[in-house]
């Protein structure tokens, strides 16, 4: 620990967002642009704030705290829970989850957030917009075949459901198309190169490189893997405990879906996929336990491809093991 950084851990939410500094003194300002300059007033040069990344609501303070030219580090959420649960902290207030990450960010090896330019934001809001226009036509689907299952629908209910639907789906071309020509723009090498992998289609390529900000956000695949909630927990201890591993599914989504459902592909097609799914079912493992390892495995190459900038080559296989 540098003992001339006072570190600052943050614990924020909607309206407000709780402080706690290395001396342990608490305090609470309102999540707008009045507390961020109150809380800015207490900063220095010496200040390093550190808060965990939150849907949203961690972004315009970030943001604030960058541009006055303060030390910031945006924490997976995963490992300051973990910190915690390995300090046996049973007290769960917003003030205590500030003090807890003030006294992670003491400890933890932190990486400097940068401010996300205009593309990146416009980008994650077109995803997320993308995301929910996409439940919603899954949900209205299911209301028509409800409806028709009911027999005898009325019609003007499902001329309305069908008008709704085309909407949704004429959007979610429209705002996907644009999604294309933003990553084309900033990252069209990178997105060649990770869709000529093998069983990963342009969805996914396109999910991957916003996501991982052109793969500069993390400094390994196994990061990456971790974010997408891919990676395995295991809990044994003794005779007395011993459950079956299972990935934390504590990471992306979206993400872990459209991975999953390029596995498919990936274990028929990519020569280093279908080599790791038949190995581990030829050891008994599940199919489903297999499919998730091609996921990793899919990851794992497009890391190597992002990284290295060489093109994927079908043929060489072991610099993706």
């Amino acid at each position: 620990m540098n003992k001339i950084t006072n570190y600052f851990g943050i614990d924020i939410s909607k309206d407000v967002f709780d402080v706690v500094d290395s001396c342990d003194v608490h305090y609470q300002f309102t999540n707008c642009q009045k507390g961020f300059d109150d809380f800015l007033d207490i900063l220095d040069e010496s200040s390093h704030c550190v808060m965990e990344s939150t849907a949203f609501y961690h972004v315009q303070l970030a943001n604030a705290l960058v541009q006055s030219g303060i030390k910031v580090s945006v924490e997976n959420p995963l490992a300051v829970k973990r910190y915690i649960q390995m300090h046996l902290s049973r007290i769960k207030t917003d003030k205590s989850d500030a003090k807890m990450i003030c006294q992670y960010a003491q400890q933890a090896d932190l990486r400097l957030w940068e401010e996300r330019t205009k593309d990146q934001v416009g980008c994650l809001q077109l995803m997320s917009l993308i995301n929910q226009y996409t439940k919603q036509i899954v949900m209205t689907k299911t209301k028509l075949e409800g409806e028709a299952a009911l027999g005898n629908p009325v019609k003007l209910v499902v001329r309305s459901l069908e008008k709704n639907l085309r909407r949704l789906k004429k959007e979610v071309d429209f705002l996907e198309l644009e999604l294309l020509r933003i990553v084309k723009r900033e990252h069209q090498d990178l997105l060649t190169r990770i869709e000529s992998i093998v069983g990963i289609g342009r969805k996914t390529a396109v999910t991957l490189i916003v996501l991982t900000e052109g793969f500069e956000k993390f400094e390994s695949a196994k990061q990456l893997c971790s974010y997408a909630g891919l990676t395995p927990i295991i809990r044994q201890s003794g005779s007395s405990l011993h459950v079956k591993a299972r990935i934390s599914k504590m990471g992306n989504r979206r993400l872990r879906s459209m991975l999953f459902l390029c596995s498919f592909s990936a274990k028929k097609h990519n020569k280093a996929c279908i080599a790791l799914f038949n190995r581990m079912v030829a050891k008994g493992k599940p199919r489903k336990v297999a499919l998730i390892a091609v996921c990793n495995k899919l990851l794992k190459q497009a890391f190597a491809i992002a990284k290295s900038g060489v093109p994927y080559d079908r043929e060489y296989r072991s610099v993706l093991h």
